[in-house]
């Protein structure tokens, strides 16, 4: 993921695009496309896929709002997508939602001031017999449980 643009978002869509060819459906696959080399979807980049595209900037919208994996803004270094689920929530997930923000010294939702960690909920991870769950940079910890779970995934941000 390449925070430092090098080409005007309207040529990298343009070229994302292209690279999609005739395929029904774009829209998606050229939003993931673009968030993998920007980091985010933004407005800029909202306005320049509907004006590809022929498509309002609502209909744009609608979509990076609809699903959750969309940033409108940068992630922190390190992301850290904390498990919402029933499941994870019935094992305690409430209160160790709370001791990961604090000791991550983050809000869930957000992205700490130094822009080392990235918070963020998520609503199952298919992982569901051995919760409380998080992905730590894409990677599965199972059994966040108790302080020494929680300090491995800060040890794991703050490296």
């Amino acid at each position: 993921m390449t925070m430092e643009r090098r080409e005007p978002v309207e040529a990298m869509v343009a070229r994302l695009l292209a690279a999609q060819g005739e395929r029904r459906g774009a829209l998606l696959p050229l939003l993931h496309d673009l968030q993998e080399e920007l980091g985010f979807v933004g407005e800029e980049t909202v306005a320049a896929v509907a004006a590809a595209m022929n498509l309002s900037r609502a209909e744009v919208h609608g979509v990076v709002t609809f699903y959750h994996d969309f940033r409108k803004a940068p992630a922190g270094r390190h992301v850290v997508k904390y498990c919402r689920a029933e499941s994870c929530r019935s094992r305690g997930g409430v209160a160790i939602e709370a001791a990961l923000a604090d000791r991550l010294r983050v809000t869930m939702g957000e992205t700490r001031a130094d822009g080392q960690v990235t918070l963020e909920p998520v609503y199952c991870l298919g992982l569901c017999a051995i919760g409380p769950n998080a992905l730590v940079d894409g990677a599965p910890v199972a059994r966040i449980d108790d302080a020494a779970a929680i300090e491995r995934i800060a040890a794991t941000v703050a490296a």
